[in-house]
């Protein structure tokens, strides 16, 4: 990994020591409740598979991918698949920091606390999210023993055992309902990638765009941090605009950083969009109770547990997430009354057929373009 005289510019194994030691502790479950959860997880994953691509019509019978795995973690085990996510991704930028950072004076001590308070904040972060997030598919981390990928650069489905046992009790739901529900909507999230082989490196080169123009001064990005703090605080200097409540992730970024950002906010509304359409368009005729269930789901997601939560959701931008959800089902629901399943799913052809963040907002601009230009 990129280092400087040996040391790491981020100590990643700092990051997951962090993070472990300060993520909540799960609910209590007895070891023979555990296992009958992990079992049925993985049971649930398989029977999603046929469910949600009979409802999408996304992968052609007789074309099914190479199966990815399943893998049913802690909340340890989902901080480590995340850390060597972000070591994968980030490697291009650490390697240009390291080239700016070895000539100068000082470089290796420098990288070195840098590398540890790195890593520390890292940690923490991730201790956060590590309590909060109930699935996900992880397409980025090279294949390991400990995280096995699928064949030809696939990912792997991350099922969070404790976080949906945490979640259901919480709700006071059907746990056996509310199971089948969440792995629906991952398994949303594993067709799309399987079943649209560009999907994974067209997300990965906005990201490494994104990256590639991050300013690695390291004056520059200290400048940027104390205009975001300034704005968060309240303390912006006299005669200043009001940033209007953006996240510190968005006020540190370049115009062209932002540009990058509004296509990708566009693919992920979309994508979490369509996983809360497919499951809630597949729920009632395989969950029961999924009325119930989405209805406090959404209540859950749109309150947050504290006041504490709130504010955190805010700093890092995870409000932006949840309108995702609600802006991402809206567009697909109002182009597949529009135009059908199969109308839908041309926004798969290729990344020019992907809608705009406009066009999120705005569906039947989407419906415009594609069709008509496919149709004259």
């Amino acid at each position: 990994m990129t280092s400087i005289g040996g040391v790491e510019m981020v100590d990643w194994n700092l990051a997951v020591a962090t993070a472990t030691r300060f993520v909540r502790p799960g609910p209590d479950v007895s070891r023979d409740e555990a296992r009958a959860v992990v079992a049925e997880l993985r049971r649930h994953a398989k029977s999603s598979e046929e469910h949600v691509r009979a409802f999408t019509r996304m992968i052609p019978e007789g074309h099914e991918p190479q199966d990815t795995p399943v893998l049913v973690v802690d909340r340890a085990g989902w901080v480590k698949a995340n850390v060597a996510g972000f070591r994968e991704l980030l490697k291009p930028l650490l390697d240009k920091m390291q080239e700016r950072r070895s000539g100068s004076p000082g470089g290796a001590l420098v990288g070195a606390v840098g590398g540890k308070v790195t890593g520390v904040e890292l940690g923490m972060l991730l201790s956060f999210l590590a309590s909060r997030v109930l699935g996900q598919y992880e397409t980025f981390a090279p294949a390991t023993r400990e995280l096995p990928a699928g064949q030809n650069g696939g990912g792997r489905l991350l099922l969070v055992a404790p976080n949906i046992v945490h979640v259901e009790r919480e709700l006071d739901v059907e746990p056996h309902d509310f199971r089948l529900w969440v792995c629906l909507h991952e398994e949303t999230h594993r067709t799309q990638f399987t079943g649209v082989p560009w999907l994974r490196d067209h997300l990965e080169g906005e990201i490494q765009s994104f990256l590639g123009e991050t300013e690695v001064d390291p004056m520059t990005v200290l400048e940027r941090f104390r205009e975001a703090a300034q704005s968060l605080s309240g303390a912006r200097p006299e005669g200043e605009e009001d940033e209007g409540g953006r996240s510190i992730v968005e006020l540190v970024q370049t115009p062209a950083q932002r540009e990058i950002l509004s296509r990708l906010t566009a693919v992920m509304s979309l994508l979490e969009g369509h996983a809360d359409f497919v499951m809630d368009g597949v729920g009632p005729d395989v969950v029961p109770s999924v009325a119930e269930i989405r209805e406090k789901f959404q209540q859950r997601r749109a309150r947050g547990a504290s006041r504490l939560d709130q504010a955190l959701r805010k700093l890092l931008g995870l409000d932006a997430k949840l309108r995702q959800y609600r802006d991402g089902e809206r567009f697909v629901r109002s182009v597949v009354d529009e135009v059908g399943m199969d109308g839908f799913n041309r926004v798969w052809t290729s990344p020019n057929t992907l809608p705009t963040k406009a066009e999120i907002a705005k569906p039947a601009d989407w419906v415009a373009r594609v069709h008509r230009k496919t149709e004259s």
